[in-house]
């Protein structure tokens, strides 16, 4: 299994049951809006599910619109905004815990600021992708 990106956080999902189970999700400012983690969560059956948030653009980089700031104060309350700057690492782990995800891991490096990982805001769409690969044995 394998999943790409370069702004959006890329998210594994593990399941804990003894079942195994993966689920690697691509999860960009809509998506988290959309549902994507909670989708995920309830794929694996919702209940012992560890997951890990990988790189990407951090709140110290990642300005974005009224528009994108109004749906996510609406939705995630103020946390979610650090003024003009959304903070999707700390709306995905508030998300995971919500869905039932007890453990849950971050990676808060941001993708814009740290030049050895690919940025499509930073390099103005021109770039390469970070790649999660992941196994169930």
């Amino acid at each position: 299994m394998l999943k790409l990106a370069a702004d959006c956080l890329p998210v594994a999902l593990a399941r804990q049951n003894g079942n195994p189970g993966l689920a690697l999700l691509h999860a960009g400012r809509l998506g988290l809006l959309e549902g994507i983690l909670e989708a995920g969560v309830a794929a694996l059956g919702g209940r012992r599910i560890a997951a890990a948030v990988g790189p990407g653009i951090g709140p110290c980089c990642y300005e974005v619109g009224e528009e994108i700031a109004d749906a996510y104060r609406a939705r995630f309350g103020g946390e979610a905004m650090r003024g003009r700057n959304l903070d999707l690492w700390t709306v995905a782990e508030r998300i995971l815990h919500s869905a039932g995800v007890e453990h849950v891991e971050r990676i808060d490096i941001c993708t814009a600021c740290n030049a050895e990982f690919f940025s499509h805001r930073r390099d103005g769409g021109v770039t390469g992708r970070q790649g999660v690969i992941g196994y169930v044995a």
